[in-house]
């Protein structure tokens, strides 16, 4: 049996800012079907602390001495079932309100690589795989080759690193190879590790493992271009034969509309009922006019310029007359959270606009909208249109990385389809594409009926994408 550790920042059901947490939550469940053994290694942040650090074991403590760090690291054990997760300890690092955007996040995260490393020496517990997620793993692959590489069971570990966001890349003052991480200087003087006259986290991972995944396939060629590539395009494509492209599932067990606790009443593709009834009870909680009959458009997402919410904004006016009702879940961009407050005043009963993040409410969102939008500018995977299909709600995207990918679009002719697809980033695409959506659901009931059932039967597990991973982790070993 192959051993696996996942090394991550964030992880389900721990800690969550992103969809990593959901990929790190569920994957390696789906994993362990497989056959491999799985662990997780986090970072013991403050919340996680509070929470479970009465529940775990102390494995072993250590000191991390490396440039200008002088400091411990205690590793604890958490093992709830039959995953595995070890979270590395250290106050001054981890314990902290937030998870990111600190001004020493590259020694934290340097400091957490070095961590997770030396535990496997320190614990006698070497995986057959290290597979490490987005720029703050990014060095696991190099450290472990060249700062313990003289170690051959470090070497033997094969590496595999996957880009959940490209835009994200850990970029840093080049003094850090040194002081941080203690790496030589000749790494930046060959251009190995430099980039933009600084190092880079998430330039190291893509070099130095033996493949590299990314969220969708889509996502992996879009990416080998400037327009996505976000000026690392000609990095990737260095290792572009190496490049899987490898689209998420959810965990369908929490996302279930018909065992769904969080639900007005259950539903499933054979009981359709239920549905309406999720969205009477969503629109009295919300203070929406009751009534099942009403196009309910819904969108729950961060409120950035990435995920297309301005084209949105743009068209308030003009999606506002057309005969639906909108409710925006989420927070982001001050300016973006002040249009929708304007506008939630502006159409009172039809629109509402709810700023933060609640997962209760979120569950009955998906499951009492009928159409929910992601006109995103990119998206590397997605998640929020694999659940919105599995509760029946139609998703409106834009035909870009992992949306691509998992939503087919509408075909009026043959009733093939899970949803709604435009392609250019633009308001005019957007409202057109959203004014289709609308006429189908008044007009041609039957369409929309055989659109949600294609939806509600498209498989969004884990299953297909781990047959996948477990291909590309058997190429490491041939």
């Amino acid at each position: 049996m192959r051993k696996i550790a996942f090394v991550a920042s964030e992880g389900l059901p721990f800690i969550k800012s992103g969809g990593l947490a959901d990929v790190i939550g569920s994957l390696p469940q789906a994993l362990l079907k497989k056959g491999y053994e799985v662990s997780v290694f986090l970072p013991m942040y403050l919340k996680i602390a509070q929470k479970y650090r009465d529940q775990m074991i102390k494995k072993c403590s250590f000191t991390i001495k490396v440039g200008s760090i002088d400091s411990v690291a205690t590793i604890f054990e958490y093992k709830p079932e039959d995953v595995t997760y070890y979270f590395v300890e250290h106050a001054g690092y981890f314990e902290r309100e937030g998870l990111y955007g600190y001004p020493d996040d590259g020694e934290r995260f340097a400091f957490f690589s070095h961590a997770v490393l030396r535990m496997f020496k320190e614990c006698d517990y070497f995986p057959d795989i290290v597979h490490s997620h987005d720029w703050h793993t990014g060095m696991i692959p190099v450290l472990s080759r060249i700062f313990y590489g003289k170690d051959s069971r470090y070497v033997a570990m094969k590496q595999i690193y996957t880009i959940h966001n490209l835009a994200y890349q850990g970029n840093f003052p080049s003094e850090m190879l040194d002081s941080c991480l203690g790496l030589p200087y000749s790494l930046m003087q060959d251009g190995t590790l430099r980039f933009h006259d600084g190092l880079s986290f998430m330039k190291a991972g893509i070099l130095y493992s033996h493949k590299v995944t990314t969220v969708s396939n889509t996502y992996a060629q879009e990416i080998l271009t400037p327009q996505y590539g976000e000026k690392m395009e000609e990095v990737l494509k260095f290792r572009q034969f190496d490049l899987w492209g490898i689209v998420n599932g959810i965990d369908v067990q929490d996302w279930d509309p018909a065992t769904d606790k969080y639900l007005a009443e259950t539903f499933s593709a054979k009981k359709l009922s239920g549905k309406a009834k999720n969205k009477l009870a969503i629109q009295e909680e919300l203070g929406l006019r009751q009534t099942k009959d009403v196009l309910l458009v819904a969108m729950v997402s961060r409120l950035t310029w990435q995920k297309g919410v301005h084209l949105l904004v743009e068209k308030m006016a003009d999606v506002m007359g057309l005969d639906l009702q909108l409710i925006v879940l989420g927070s982001g961009e001050h300016h973006m959270e002040n249009q929708l407050r304007y506008m939630e005043e502006k159409y009172k009963r039809r629109m509402v606009f709810y700023g933060g993040y609640n997962e209760e409410l979120a569950h009955r969102i998906y499951a009492g909208a009928d159409l929910f939008l992601m006109p995103s500018l990119f998206e590397p995977c997605g998640i929020s249109q694999l659940i919105s299909m599995r509760y029946g709600t139609l998703p409106l995207v834009r035909e870009t990385g992992g949306l691509k990918d998992t939503v087919r679009p509408f075909n009026k002719h043959t009733l093939e389809g899970t949803g709604f697809t435009f392609t250019q980033f633009n308001s005019d695409d957007f409202y057109h594409v959203l004014r289709l959506a609308q006429d189908t659901y008044y007009l041609d009931k039957k369409s929309w009926k055989k659109l949600v059932l294609n939806a509600m039967e498209k498989d969004v597990s884990w299953e297909n994408s781990a047959n996948q991973y477990d291909q590309m982790y058997k190429e490491c070993f041939k």
